[in-house]
């Protein structure tokens, strides 16, 4: 025979159990949604360089100092050499304590 106490802790596991996945449904759903937001700050930074309200030099620029990863500069035409310049920056402010442990994003002229 269960006690009343056995039943009680049955089911607070099994409410703990749908508290976890709960908060993992919603964790799903926030990070869909952050990367939609994503794509559509891309698609408007786009549609703003094609209709010439931004010249395409200074998407290049913000992309150079802000990609570090090879196979994603090779997606704008970027060279490599790029890489090595943002690890340095990033140690760099590491070693000068802005204490947030990301990588000085500077606007460097592309390369053409």
């Amino acid at each position: 025979m269960i006690t009343k106490l056995e039943r009680l802790l049955q089911k607070e596991a099994q409410i703990k159990a749908q508290i976890q996945q709960a908060k993992a449904a919603e964790r799903t759903l926030e990070k869909k949604r952050d990367t939609r937001r994503k794509i559509l700050i891309g698609a408007a930074v786009m549609a703003r360089v094609e209709h010439g309200d931004w010249p395409k030099e200074d998407l290049l620029r913000m992309m150079d100092g802000f990609l570090t990863r090879p196979n994603e500069r090779d997606l704008f035409g970027l060279d490599n050499a790029g890489t090595d310049e943002a690890e340095a920056s990033a140690q760099a402010a590491q070693s000068n304590g802005n204490g947030t442990g990301k990588k000085n994003k500077t606007l460097a002229k592309p390369q053409t």
